[in-house]
């Protein structure tokens, strides 16, 4: 992740760095992981982020929120 001293406490900064990483060309190799699988990775890859540090049960609802809502694969 690019901007790391550009991280909130908020859904927002999550949101953009979980896009980031979801869209990361580690994880794209991966394309046989299922969705879930494919979360938690991309979860581990923004395990600093300070949203998932004090929320990790709301982070988890809005990484799936956005998968539905972008249509991501």
């Amino acid at each position: 992740m690019e901007h790391k001293n550009n991280l909130y406490n908020n859904a927002d900064s999550f949101s953009m760095a979980f896009d980031e990483a979801w869209k990361s060309k580690e994880l794209s190799k991966q394309n046989l992981l299922d969705k879930e699988e494919k979360i938690r990775k991309t979860l581990e890859m923004i395990k600093d982020h300070p949203f998932i540090i004090n929320s990790s049960k709301e982070a988890i609802k809005v990484a799936k929120f956005r998968i539905r809502l972008l249509d991501l694969q």
